[in-house]
């Protein structure tokens, strides 16, 4: 009887040995913290059935809208350029009121650098943030669903994550891309706004491009010379994003679709989106404080993780 009850007894070991390890892998961050605005709203877990590679997937469930984030600290060198970049993939996220900038997204914690974020149900993708650290000696890099404009709900898988440090290029000679969209055709608080670029517009941004590109020599004090392309985007702008300091801008989502293509089939360093957001019939239905670049490019990049 003795004999049975010690196997009885390891049997029980073995079992709840299994149950550990199976709880472990499901919930183990690794050196990840957890973060929601909303505690105990959203689920993490780690997922051995969806996944982009052999190891298993970071996976967040907001079945109520939440801003829900994992991260750890990075130490970085001031004034250095560096670029995070993971698989994503998700089902069914929908942010708050449709805000732009808001999904499944890499982030810095407490800031508002961003990449852009993924929305709906979609496969596998890779997305990027590029930062420059300036004056920090570490950052707080957070892999989210939600963003630090709004809240929402859906599941977002993460896989395979790098850290990777630029070298500034020496070369002083920047390419831009200029793109013109001709139409504006949005609606902001429940009014429909439909803006069209005259010819006469587009032919003055294409001469202040032009001259953009002869000055910028006599502009730097000879420290850079720049080309640059100009596209017409015949089809509408349909949304832009919001911001309480800045007003409405665009953001990297709201035109994402409609660039991506030219974007990646050339290495620009700057890029230009041009959009009317008023004339005599909408003066003032498209409030507008300051503007916002969209993204750097021309670095040479260094794996770190």
């Amino acid at each position: 009887m003795k004999k049975i009850g010690n196997i009885i007894s390891w049997i029980i070991i073995i079992i709840i040995l299994i149950l550990a390890l199976n709880f472990y892998s499901k919930n183990n961050f690794n050196e990840y913290v957890r973060s929601e605005m909303n505690l105990h709203t959203s689920e993490f877990k780690r997922d051995s059935e969806v996944k982009y590679s052999k190891t298993n997937s970071y996976k967040i469930t907001s079945n109520n809208e939440n801003d829900a984030t994992f991260y750890k600290k990075v130490k970085v060198q001031k004034n250095m350029p560096y670029k995070v970049t993971c698989m994503v993939k998700t089902e069914n996220v929908k942010p708050e009121g449709d805000i732009s900038g808001v999904g499944a997204q890499i982030s810095i914690i407490g800031t508002t650098e961003k990449s852009v974020a993924m929305t709906g149900t979609q496969d596998w993708q890779k997305i990027e943030m590029i930062f420059n650290s300036k004056d920090r000696e570490e950052v707080d890099i957070g892999f989210r669903l939600g963003g630090y404009l709004g809240k929402c709900t859906g599941t977002a898988w993460f896989s395979d994550f790098t850290f990777e440090e630029g070298t500034i290029s020496q070369n002083n000679n920047w390419k831009f891309a200029c793109f013109i969209f001709e139409n504006t055709d949005v609606v902001l608080n429940g009014k429909e706004i439909n803006i069209s670029m005259s010819e006469t517009d587009i032919n003055d941004i294409r001469d202040t491009i032009k001259r953009f590109g002869a000055n910028i020599k006599d502009l730097s004090g000879n420290k850079m010379t720049a080309d640059y392309d100009t596209y017409i985007v015949k089809d509408p702008i349909t949304k832009l994003s919001y911001d309480e300091e800045f007003g409405y801008y665009v953001a990297a989502e709201d035109v994402e679709d409609s660039i991506k293509d030219v974007v990646k089939q050339n290495e620009y360093d700057h890029i230009f989106v041009i959009i009317r957001l008023g004339n005599e019939e909408y003066r003032n239905d498209i409030q507008v404080n300051d503007w916002i670049g969209l993204r750097v490019y021309g670095l040479l990049w260094n794996r770190i993780f």
